[in-house]
């Protein structure tokens, strides 16, 4: 588990790390874009770089996100009960204890970037308001 005691989100990717997979990845959203298994991805990433208006929503955002493939998941939170097929989701990090945000379904019935940056914005108020 991570050691740190500061909260924050965690996004995870249905996407492997790595060029040769990043490669595939954009091919996959120009080629075929209704069947990419990432909306996580096809949200906040156009086919090459970080969507611009994503990146400026996380920079001022009041709280930390960490990004993660799939891959990078599973080897840095091996106890964590999850399988490859629970994947986009988002968790809240807290005291090295991960504890759900957004699940699949969730993440995937949004439908552009300005509804996940919203869901984002009112989901953790809500959480913090409690």
């Amino acid at each position: 588990m991570d050691g740190t005691t500061e909260e924050r989100l965690v996004f995870v990717y249905n996407a492997k790390s790595g060029l040769g997979n990043a490669l595939l990845d954009s091919a996959h959203k120009i080629l075929s874009p209704g069947s990419y298994d990432c909306n996580l991805c096809a949200l906040t990433y156009g086919v090459f770089s970080e969507n611009k208006k994503w990146k400026e929503f996380r920079r001022q955002f009041d709280l930390e996100m960490q990004f993660l493939h799939l891959d990078e998941f599973i080897e840095r939170y091996p106890n964590e009960n999850y399988t490859t097929t629970d994947f986009p989701r988002v968790f809240v990090l807290n005291n090295g204890r991960l504890t759900g945000f957004l699940n699949k379904e969730e993440v995937n019935s949004i439908k552009n970037l300005d509804g996940l940056i919203l869901v984002v914005q009112e989901k953790y108020t809500q959480k913090n308001c409690r």
